[in-house]
């Protein structure tokens, strides 16, 4: 781990053991919350390097599910930004997720399937979900283990967006984690691992709830292609036919992108339009 120069590699592997422990019995399915993982100096500069809520290499994911951008081009990022990214697809960082979840082989993704850079503006929302399954381009990849590293230089506990750890069976949140900087939470994905935050945002308008997600992946012999599978909570009400069917929509899409190339954009457009007539019915 001593390559790692931007990563407080002292507080992730000390008592390793015990945290590994931690995170394989982990309710609702194994994870971890960890604190302060990039050195103060990193995390400041990276802070400052997040690209504004109007840059224009956003991309928008505008749907019924979710409202959020997102940004997988780390040549049009900061260098502190990218440099982060880099030690976390690095040997070194990949070794240290091994040995924390238990699961070897791990591939990281520089391409930044479903990955990148994060925002999400007031009034903004993911809807409770299990992410999609394999990846786009090398379909033999399934998806293991997902990080998510916020960078929010101050998140007020009521402006929401925690994010909520939802049961195998969708019925009661499990847990609730605040996207606190420099606070990054890892989970093992599966058909089952929920999560979301599906309320609107409450932060200032010139205020976005910021990350860097990645995600690694192991290959296999077969997969089973599953599209991203967003989930109605029981008190979502008349809410549950919507998510339903842009979940469907989504589906249709994932497939379109693995057998037709159709692109992220392409998709996204689609989706808000069919979101727009919605609204409008």
């Amino acid at each position: 781990m001593t390559a790692l120069s931007l990563i407080d590699v002292g507080s992730l592997t000390a008592d390793l053991d015990e945290t590994s422990a931690r995170y394989a019995a982990a309710p609702p399915y194994p994870h971890i919350v960890l604190d302060d993982v990039l050195t103060p100096e990193a995390f400041a500069a990276a802070v400052q390097e997040f690209p504004g809520i109007r840059d224009p290499f956003w991309k928008g994911y505008l749907h019924v599910n979710e409202t959020k951008y997102s940004n997988t081009l780390p040549d049009t990022w900061g260098s502190t930004l990218t440099a982060v990214a880099k030690e976390f697809v690095s040997p070194e960082f990949v070794d240290y997720l091994e040995r924390l979840t238990g699961i070897e082989g791990l591939i990281p993704d520089w391409s930044m399937d479903g990955g990148g850079l994060h925002q999400t503006l007031r009034g903004g929302h993911l809807n409770i979900h299990a992410d999609f399954s394999t990846h786009h381009t090398h379909e033999n990849w399934a998806r293991r283990v997902n990080i998510l590293l916020y960078l929010n230089e101050e998140w007020q506990e009521e402006w929401g967006g925690q994010l909520e750890l939802w049961d195998h069976d969708m019925t009661a949140v499990q847990g609730r984690v605040t996207p606190k900087g420099n606070r990054m939470f890892v989970f093992t994905t599966s058909h089952d691992s929920f999560h979301g935050h599906p309320d609107p945002l409450l932060c200032p308008e010139d205020v976005a709830r910021r990350s860097m997600a990645l995600y690694y992946f192991t290959q296999e012999e077969q997969t089973v292609r599953r599209a991203t599978n967003y989930r109605a909570r029981p008190d979502d009400g008349v809410r549950k036919v919507a998510i339903w069917a842009d979940k469907k929509a989504v589906d249709l899409f994932d497939r379109a992108k693995r057998r037709l190339g159709v692109t992220d954009v392409t998709a996204q457009r689609w989706l808000a339009r069919v979101d727009r007539l919605r609204r409008k019915g």
